[in-house]
């Protein structure tokens, strides 16, 4: 489905026969189908992330059961949401070996798992492995394919479907808040964890909607793409995504060896099942299962050569300078966006603003903006006249100026205008799936993207403990805010120095245009 060397967009091979035939558009790609994919990303969004950040409710719970520190009963959800992102290289394994939509229903049935399996915890050291580890996991699992899935099934509104899915995250952490307090309230937590988990089965019937495009599809596709621009059909032309001989990237003839040499294994194991037909049952039971095993062991070599090419071959993404110094960003990016959530109940008790900010929390000002933030930068991307690289600049150029002047508000009123506008410019998480398409096409989103949260997991893993270290040797919360935005003020100069992404790019883009 997604490894297929004609998902790129165009063919190879002789043109005359593809571009002499128009094809009707495929209706599922920016419509039909493609809303449903949107869909159930929204539904990942809520279960997954909104669950994630309705952790402190548990956390309470926690801390009152098994009477440990507050910074080792932290880890549980630290080490849940870290690992939920971290895992994203390991999840585009997954996906090139078996696809989106089985990746996703494996993790939905391992996430709920977790969730079952902690409401019988007996310490925090237990919660590490169910929730931090088994949960963490499959949610990384569902995530992921939903990610990747919107970008397949979209092409001119890319960036406003990913919009509309990602607010499931502020959607959800509304309700999986309430949901988690009154069953808590109600139920006691450890059956509120329990009824949890058979609410995240759902995640199941959200992996059961990723319907794969079919090769029918993909046709279409590159009819549309090659019907914009002949001249970007001949730069495709001249080079493969797969194989650069100028860049020193392998032939395609063992490619071509290997997959002649898996055809012949399959065809000498339906020989032998066909010349078999007299012999017993058990006998055919055996060579259906021997069948079986090889054609797992093709899938699996296929899937697992297309991983390790992009991340070590010839044609290794880290050959990709602008992704590079894209995953320098994301290392420092992150963090920055969840430190005031930790820290902006302390610095309202500081100025003695309690009061008014038990009205309306600053935080909940975060999560509301953050919601209209990424659909409105979203349907702005996705206008003809603007660069969705430019967008995500100004953000985030946005963003980190609000950290860094956030501390030297002292009212209620000027930090409800600072978090608003952090709510807004932090929509730019909805562009992240965008741009890194835009980097590496839609071939290799999976692995991309998977690397980039990867390292978003590692900065919101580490983030939060150096920010109380910091306050820890200062007795100051300003100078979280001041070394988080100046690390971050870092990862956005990196990204400068990159040249520009050109806006409405053919569907995919050769890696090489844009390496060293």
């Amino acid at each position: 489905m997604y490894a297929s060397r004609e998902d790129i967009g165009y063919d190879f091979g002789d043109d005359s026969k593809v571009g002499s035939k128009p094809v009707k558009p495929n209706p599922d790609i920016d419509g039909g189908w493609a809303w449903m994919i949107v869909l159930s990303s929204f539904l990942v969004h809520i279960l997954i992330m909104g669950s994630q950040m309705a952790l402190g409710i548990l956390n309470m719970e926690w801390l009152e059961e098994f009477n440990q520190s507050r910074g080792l009963t932290a880890w549980v959800s630290s080490l849940s949401m870290g690992i939920t992102l971290i895992v994203g290289p390991f999840i585009g394994l997954f996906i090139s070996m078996c696809g989106c939509r089985k990746t996703a229903i494996i993790g939905g049935i391992l996430n709920a798992l977790g969730w079952i399996l902690s409401a019988y915890a007996s310490n925090v050291h237990y919660l590490f492995l169910t929730f931090g580890v088994t949960a963490g996991v499959g949610s990384g699992m569902v995530y992921l394919p939903a990610v990747v899935m919107v970008g397949q099934y979209f092409q001119k509104r890319r960036a406003l479907a990913q919009g509309l899915s990602t607010t499931g995250t502020g959607f959800g952490a509304f309700l999986m808040t309430a949901l988690l307090k009154y069953l808590c309230t109600e139920f006691g937590w450890r059956n509120a964890m329990f009824i949890q988990g058979a609410v995240s089965l759902n995640l199941c019937v959200c992996g059961a909607l990723m319907r794969p495009l079919s090769p029918k599809d993909i046709v279409s596709e590159k009819y549309v793409v090659r019907s914009n621009s002949e001249v970007n059909q001949a730069k495709a032309l001249s080079r493969s995504a797969e194989t650069i001989k100028s860049n020193g990237v392998l032939s395609e003839e063992p490619e071509k060896k290997e997959e002649a040499t898996n055809e012949e294994m399959l065809d000498s194991v339906q020989h032998i099942e066909m010349g078999g037909k007299s012999r017993s049952g058990r006998n055919m039971y055996g060579l259906r299962i021997l069948k079986t095993v090889s054609q797992l062991t093709v899938t699996v070599r296929k899937g697992f050569a297309i991983w390790y090419s992009s991340y070590f071959g010839a044609a290794s993404l880290f050959t990709n300078r602008v992704f590079v110094a894209f995953i320098i960003w994301a290392l420092f990016a992150y963090s920055s966006f969840v430190i005031p959530f930790i820290h902006l109940p302390e610095i309202v008790k500081q100025y003695n603003l309690s009061s008014q900010n038990n009205i309306f929390p600053l935080t909940s000002i975060i999560a509301v903006v953050h919601i209209f933030g990424k659909v409105i930068l979203g349907i702005i991307s996705d206008l003809p006249c603007i660069s969705t690289w430019n967008v995500f600049l100004m953000a985030n150029f946005t963003l980190v100026t609000c950290i860094l002047t956030l501390p030297l508000m002292q009212t209620y009123i000027s930090l409800a205008v600072v978090c608003a506008l952090i709510g807004f410019s932090s929509g730019y998480f909805s562009l992240m799936p965008v741009v890194t398409e835009d980097l590496v096409g839609t071939k290799h989103l999976a692995n991309a993207y998977g690397i980039i949260i990867c390292a978003n997991g590692i900065s919101a893993l580490l983030g939060p403990p150096f920010a109380g270290w910091i306050y820890d040797i200062t007795h100051k919360y300003d100078f979280s805010f001041y070394i988080s935005g100046l690390l971050y003020m870092v990862g956005i100069i990196f990204l400068l120095t990159q040249p520009c992404i050109q806006k409405k790019q053919p569907r995919e883009k050769s890696m090489e245009e844009a390496q060293v």
